[in-house]
């Protein structure tokens, strides 16, 4: 097979330090302008600046083999990389996806009978490329599902006998067969009568060695307030607040509930019912988004910094405390709740307490790795988000945090995971959402 020179984009870098042993026994060509933006993102604190130092450290290390201008082979098997420049072109060479295009035509032209390839996480990178007659495509790490219509849902349906689902509400011991559905550990289950689709029940699966659980409207009253309104919320609360699962994972679109849903378990455990679980404390924290700069760049407290980004969750608290300021504040004084930027979170190690991720849509898996291998004893971790509005863009809708952990998890008994379909929010919400 024919060796091929690709040229990665800055984004490539950014997404993935390894990139550069992911293309075979090909050759790698980085652009002068991308060793430059790369080095503006080391100082951010999250994924991307940990990939902009892993990456820069990796050129460091094979300078030791010898030029990076003349070339180096990446490692045994592996094809070399060079550092390159065009000297000239008649592109707009202040801008840097120009500068980057203009090293790719100037490979191309070098070497006419090799494939020259330009790999970009930015769509109109790709688009340029093509319109200048470049071989360009995607670079796709970290894609656990081909496409959002095959996430991992924890709701299926089930077709039974009629006379089964009178059992059910008997209180007779109603099994799943394996062969009859292929379910997972905490998959919420509706029996549907074969006879009357009408007639159905609705169950939690643990094992297929163990009943299902009847869900049968236990939380009518509410969980600190907040009364579930449609299935999916029951099924919410159902995992929320059993101790035995450790992981959650919510996702739903804005208006959906499932981050007030989220607080209200945690505070019913952390404050109302305290000799339920041994949980001491709820952390409630979200990734910091702020157009590509860490929290630190901007002027203020740490707690000042934040608050743009926090807003949403103290909306949610306030609203649980019915506008009770000095209670909130006296559990916040206390450390009892915490409200906490994700950058902070890293390094620690949190034990007894109720942690809620929200936004983890924003993740990458790295990230996402990093936080929960963070977990102590009796720790339970509710990651919350809606995967068709992600603001980092060296994420999408199948390679996030989020959905990284719904696949991974969901076939390990000590996690649980729900859609949430409906928006609940109020009327002009769930219309706005559905019609602009």
């Amino acid at each position: 097979m024919a060796k091929k020179t690709y040229i990665l984009d800055t984004s490539v870098y950014l997404t993935d330090a390894g990139a550069l042993t992911s293309f075979q026994n090909n050759d790698i060509v980085v652009p002068f302008k991308v060793l430059e933006e790369v080095d503006n993102h080391k100082k951010r604190q999250d994924g991307v600046g940990a990939n902009a130092r892993n990456f820069i450290r990796k050129l460091d290390s094979l300078r030791d083999k010898g030029s990076l201008h003349t070339g180096v082979r990446l490692a045994k098997g592996k094809g070399i990389l060079y550092v390159s420049s065009p000297e000239n072109s008649q592109l707009d060479m202040t801008i840097a996806d120009n500068e980057i295009i203009a090293t790719a035509l100037e490979q191309k032209n070098k070497n006419p009978k090799r494939k020259v390839i330009v790999v970009s996480r930015d769509i109109n990178m790709r688009v340029k490329c093509d319109a200048l007659g470049l071989t360009t495509e995607d670079y796709v790490v970290g894609q656990v599902v081909k496409d959002t219509q095959n996430l991992y849902s924890g709701f299926k349906t089930h077709l039974v006998d009629d006379q089964i689902i009178d059992q059910f509400y008997a209180g007779e011991n109603i099994f799943l067969e394996k062969e009859d559905v292929r379910v997972h550990p905490n998959h919420f289950v509706m029996l549907v009568s074969s006879a009357n689709e009408k007639k159905t029940a609705l169950a939690r699966f643990y094992d297929y060695s163990k009943p299902l659980k009847r869900i049968n409207g236990e939380f009518k009253k509410g969980v600190w307030g907040v009364k579930p309104r449609n299935k999916e919320q029951n099924f919410c609360l159902d995992l929320l607040l059993d101790p035995d699962v450790k992981v959650v994972t919510l996702v739903g679109k804005a208006g959906s509930g499932k981050t007030l849903l989220a607080i209200a378990a945690g505070l019913a455990q952390v404050v109302e019912d305290g000799k339920l679980t041994d949980y001491k404390r709820l952390i409630v924290s979200r990734p910091i988004q702020p157009l590509g700069k860490d929290i630190g760049y901007l002027p203020g407290t740490m707690e000042e910094k934040m608050t743009p980004w926090l807003a949403p969750i103290q909306d949610n608290l306030r609203y649980l405390m019915g506008n009770d300021k000095e209670t909130l504040a006296m559990y916040l004084a206390q450390g009892t709740i915490e409200i906490e930027a994700l950058t902070y979170i890293r390094g620690r190690s949190i034990a007894n307490a109720f942690i809620i991720i929200d936004e983890a849509q924003n993740l990458t898996a790295h990230e996402l790795k990093t936080i929960i291998t963070r977990v102590g004893e009796n720790t339970k971790v509710v990651l919350t988000g809606d995967i068709d509005q992600i603001d980092n863009v060296y994420v999408d809708e199948t390679s996030n945090g989020l959905a990284y952990a719904v696949e991974k998890f969901k076939s390990h008994d000590i996690s649980g995971h729900v859609t949430l379909v409906k928006g609940e929010r109020s009327k002009v919400a769930t219309l706005a959402a559905k019609i602009l």
